[in-house]
């Protein structure tokens, strides 16, 4: 499988983007799909989880309410509606994909459930 991130830019505090991952490949199967960010020099965290039919969705605490994560099948992408934007949501987004179907929360958000990876869209928020 492979993952194409999109969607990345410049942005003030309080604007939108949206970010898009399209998968190729493997693509007829449906597959748990991830959004990771990671600042400069910081850890990879987990920012949204979404599962293989779309029916469930998980995200961190601080992008509760601003942001939105949804897949289209027919397309193969999924995509992050990033709303009010705040300079600490500057990093450079990855989407991801697990073979695994995690079921807790706990896996949701952990990398090592995601065994494919896309090449990360650079999210820069001015204040």
């Amino acid at each position: 499988v492979q993952l194409q991130a999109s969607g990345g830019g410049l942005v003030q505090a309080g604007g939108s983007l949206r970010l898009s991952c399209a998968a190729s490949g493997r693509s007829h199967i449906r597959y748990d799909m991830g959004w990771f960010r990671q600042a400069s020099g910081k850890e990879r965290e987990f920012v949204a989880h979404i599962s293989w039919s779309g029916g469930s969705t998980y995200y961190r605490d601080s992008v509760k309410g601003r942001f939105t994560i949804s897949r289209d099948g027919a397309k193969n992408t999924v995509y992050l509606q990033m709303n009010s934007l705040k300079p600490e949501d500057t990093a450079v987004y990855y989407c991801a994909a697990s073979t695994r179907r995690p079921t807790s929360t706990a896996q949701v958000m952990d990398v090592i459930e995601y065994a494919y990876w896309g090449q990360g869209t650079l999210v820069t928020v001015s204040s």
